[in-house]
């Protein structure tokens, strides 16, 4: 049984890294495709040489990277790896809690080691040469070494509770362990932008002025009670440009990037602000946190119904069942699950997208958000011609085109 188990592991990482090349080179086909007539004029003949080069030296660079990646970890597989760092740690730890921590943390650690020089390359070589990178190499050590401390304390934490809630509790695992995800998923949409993000960025209140006037009277026209509108120091890290809507109820907050306010008019930035709206409006943040609770349960049920399974240990090269064996395993095992749930849980957000621009469109303009989706594909050298299927399983949002469409035409309805 085990041996069945450890080959179809194998075979998930191989189908999954040829289907993902297949729709590299399906979406690289398309490059050359004619730009639609409602798209042109978004790049002059100089900038689409530019985004067409970026495209390329991207795709190049996710080739490499992901065929490392993959050789590694099969590699890792066929000599039975996670096995022997399981043995390795475990005469010098006799707590299962602290091995379980100690062998996700070395996975962690090598694991970004080994990436450090791709990010350091597409950071400071990719990013920088087309003219978007604004990090130095001081925050980028800075950020990782923050980013390892949340993950030692948040991962680590929630790690502690799942296996302590799976010791305590086994058959019904899955229903307390759902209880205490859905409990850290509120906490972290709730306070994110106010304890984790300032670890990184500066936030800042909009100051007073006329975009904050405009901002609120679109609010009050919309019925929308918002106090807390901040400036973010997005450029210190990149020239890209963003917004985004955190938080639930009074901890609600919208999040200008500084380069989004430097990029874009007034207007623009209210029909900007207008799609953040409609989203709160549309209560998608509630139904995200609905279907993501729903996709993790199944996940979490499933597992508790197989956890106990000496197989799944032993596919790995433990001989019996070890907690964060089988959950290593499992979730491998689980993966062409994932791909599914990922697939509409890209659907179902394309069709929020949408539904937030139809918001813009009733109460506000089109043409002000479609300018300024127009201003920001090409200050971001955007894909206009991505192929249908890699936009089906990537894109959480809809592409230009279909926004566009959508947003001159109001037939929101058949998205």
């Amino acid at each position: 049984m085990y041996n069945t188990l450890f080959y179809l592991i194998l075979g998930i990482l191989v189908v999954e890294f040829v289907f993902d090349r297949l729709l590299d080179w399906l979406n690289a086909s398309y490059r050359d495709k004619p730009i639609p007539k409602e798209l042109q004029g978004i790049y002059d003949d100089e900038k689409y040489l530019k985004q067409q080069n970026y495209a390329k030296k991207n795709s190049r660079f996710e080739l490499l990277s992901s065929v490392f990646s993959f050789v590694l970890l099969f590699i890792f597989l066929l000599l039975g790896g996670f096995g022997w760092l399981h043995y390795l740690l475990e005469p010098h730890i006799n707590h299962a809690l602290v091995l379980g921590l100690a062998f996700f943390g070395v996975l962690f650690l090598a694991s970004d080691f080994i990436g450090i020089p791709f990010e350091w390359y597409h950071t400071f070589k990719i990013e920088q040469k087309f003219g978007f990178n604004t990090t130095t190499p001081k925050i980028f050590i800075g950020d990782k070494l923050k980013s390892y401390l949340i993950t030692v304390v948040l991962g680590g934490l929630l790690y502690a509770l799942l296996f302590t809630i799976y010791q305590k509790t086994q058959e019904m695992f899955w229903i307390y362990a759902l209880a205490v995800i859905v409990i850290f998923m509120l906490f972290m949409t709730m306070f994110y932008s106010k304890l984790i993000v300032p670890l990184f960025n500066k936030q800042i209140p909009l100051p007073d002025g006329e975009l904050k006037n405009e901002i609120e009277n679109y609010a009050n026209k919309t019925g929308f009670k918002i106090s807390n509108i901040f400036e973010i120091d997005g450029s210190k890290r990149s020239t890209r440009a963003n917004a985004y809507f955190t938080g639930l109820g009074t901890k609600k907050r919208i999040v200008l990037y500084d380069t989004l306010i430097k990029e874009l008019n007034h207007d623009e930035l209210v029909a900007v602000l207008a799609h953040e709206v409609g989203h709160y409006k549309k209560k998608h943040t509630l139904l995200g946190l609905f279907l993501s609770t729903a996709q993790v349960g199944l996940m979490l049920f499933i597992l508790s119904r197989f956890i106990t399974e000496p197989a799944l240990a032993q596919a790995l090269g433990v001989s019996q069942p070890v907690f964060h064996i089988s959950l290593l395993a499992f979730s491998l095992i689980y993966s062409p699950v994932s791909t599914l749930t990922g697939l509409f849980m890209n659907w179902i957000s394309r069709k929020h997208e949408y539904q937030a621009d139809a918001f813009t469109r009733e109460t506000h303009n089109s043409e002000s958000l479609i300018l300024a989706l127009k201003k920001l594909a090409t200050n971001n050298l955007s894909n206009l011609t991505p192929h249908p299927l890699y936009v089906k399983v990537n894109y959480s949002h809809p592409t230009l085109l279909e926004r566009i469409r959508a947003l001159r035409t109001g037939m929101f309805i058949k998205k």
